[in-house]
């Protein structure tokens, strides 16, 4: 047997694990959000202008986009773990046992 003095090799650790996921400002869920408004505004500008032509397009293009980014932007404000908050009093009976 070797021993005791067999050591483990080291490997690096990156310091950034506790940090939510930012990209262009876009945090964590959003950045995924942000996506599938991109991704619902092309496929609405698609099939606008199929059925109804090119100036429909652009405008449901518009709305989708604009509708998706004020739902981001309102979101983002609360914060990335934004809970649901209850108003009132709460009375709780039982707390623990005795």
């Amino acid at each position: 047997m070797k021993g005791n003095d067999e050591r483990y090799p080291d490997y690096p650790l990156f310091k950034g694990l506790q940090r939510p996921l930012e990209l262009m400002g876009l945090q964590g869920r959003y950045i995924y959000w942000a996506a599938g408004a991109a991704g619902g505004a092309i496929v609405g500008f698609i099939i606008a202008y199929c059925l109804l032509g090119f100036v429909a397009g652009l405008v449901a293009l518009a709305a989708v986009l604009s509708t998706g980014i004020g739902l981001i932007i309102l979101k983002q404000r609360k914060g990335l773990h934004s809970k649901k908050i209850d108003r009132g009093v709460y009375v709780y009976a039982h707390s623990r046992k005795l």
